[in-house]
């Protein structure tokens, strides 16, 4: 049997339903976000992204009804000094460009992310 592994960091990465992306574009969207949030992290907070990393990299994807809130979770958690990613869609597929799609947040402290995530539903 397997020991559950405590996680110390996580990133979440906030989608949009609303827009009704197929499975395979909010897949891509997610991974844009999750590298996105990831890479600045690496750039900006370099020890923290290390930590993150090293004990697996652990994700989130949850969901949001609405730009408006997503960008209202954007606000929030640059109040709670994380990093962010909003992404914004090319348009060369299912949306028309400049759609926004996800909101990438962190890599941080687990309970960091959660006082601005953690009443979400997951995806």
């Amino acid at each position: 049997m397997l020991a559950k592994r405590e996680f110390r960091y996580k990133q979440v990465i906030a989608v949009r339903t609303d827009l009704g992306m197929s499975r395979g574009k909010i897949s891509v969207q997610v991974a844009h976000g999750a590298v996105t949030a990831a890479e600045r992290t690496r750039v900006r907070a370099p020890e923290l992204w290390k930590r993150w990393l090293n004990e697996g990299q652990k994700k989130v994807a949850v969901k949001v009804g609405s730009e408006e809130e997503l960008l209202k979770l954007e606000v929030v958690a640059a109040s709670k000094n994380l990093l962010t990613a909003l992404i914004r869609d090319a348009g060369m597929t299912e949306l028309p460009p400049g759609t926004v799609t996800v909101l990438g947040i962190g890599p941080a402290k687990f309970e960091d992310v959660d006082l601005v995530t953690g009443e979400l539903k997951l995806l």
